[in-house]
């Protein structure tokens, strides 16, 4: 417990810090939360608005609609609008490059290196 509340003190890539939690404690009004746990607030004159992340802070973790909300493509927030539910809609993943679970195509065989010819200019 000591040590979360400590990295939340000094670094900013683990959770709030406390310039942002005081922000947030002061001026901050929540709007909602997506289904990943992450919090969404803006300021009373909604000029400013933010996400608290439940996790580790990573921007590909907030789904599209909320991306919209907080870059204000719509005033209104995602569970007040009707979104249209398409079949051909996949649900939202955090961008895994780095990670364990990252897309690595596969290697190339020996077999497939020898049948391979460099382009030579004339």
């Amino acid at each position: 417990m000591l040590t979360n509340f400590l990295k939340s003190i000094f670094t900013w890539w683990n959770n709030q810090t406390v310039g942002t939690f005081l922000f947030t404690l002061f001026y901050g009004k929540k709007v909602g939360e997506d289904q990943f746990g992450n919090e969404y607030y803006k300021n009373l004159k909604d000029t400013k608005r933010w996400v608290i992340y439940k996790n580790e802070i990573e921007a590909s973790k907030i789904p599209p609609e909320w991306h919209m909300w907080i870059h204000k493509t719509v005033i209104s927030t995602p569970d007040k609008t009707n979104l249209v539910d398409y079949p051909w809609i996949k649900p939202h993943h955090e961008n895994l490059t780095g990670s364990d679970h990252a897309y690595h195509p596969k290697k190339i065989t020996k077999e497939k290196k020898e049948n391979y010819k460099k382009w030579l200019p004339d």
